[in-house]
């Protein structure tokens, strides 16, 4: 009897063993969840940082397109300049406004339409991500560009 006595205390303690997790298991669950982390975190931030950028694409090319209604319903320029270097919601009657979510995407800096002769203007915006946005009458929104587009300074 002692014998069987014996055994079921020792298949006792034995399930009592496999009842949980040891150490060794629990970090290493640990250390795949934080590699699992590095790996998604920057990447996560590359793609919002890419969002940033984008809207402020957006922006300056619904921006370009309120200037060259602009233009088109006043026939000059000089107007424009003077209006636009003053007070960048002059074009909201022509389906732009200065972005308003600044987390996204910074101020318009439209203090360059029509510099430099009567159809070259340069606009300039600073994304959400830190990273200058341009365009101009003839090119498209450009970001952080090697090379200013010319007409922009």
């Amino acid at each position: 009897m002692s014998i069987t006595t014996a055994l079921k205390a020792r298949r006792e303690q034995l399930r009592d063993r496999e009842a949980g997790f040891t150490l060794i298991e629990l970090l290493v669950v640990v250390i795949i969840i934080g590699i699992l982390a590095a790996i998604a975190i920057p990447v996560y931030l590359g793609v919002q940082n890419s969002a940033k950028d984008a809207s402020a694409t957006n922006d300056l090319a619904n921006a370009k397109v309120a200037i060259n209604a602009a233009y088109s319903a006043k026939n000059s320029w000089t107007d424009l300049s003077t209006t636009a270097a003053t007070n960048t919601t002059a074009f909201k009657d022509y389906g732009w406004t200065t972005p308003t979510d600044t987390t996204l995407s910074g101020p318009v800096d439209a203090s360059n339409p029509a510099k430099g002769s009567s159809t070259s203007w340069c606009l300039k915006e600073v994304s959400g991500s830190g990273k200058s946005v341009y365009i101009t009458q003839a090119t498209a929104a450009v970001v952080a560009p090697a090379t200013l587009p010319t007409g922009c300074q």
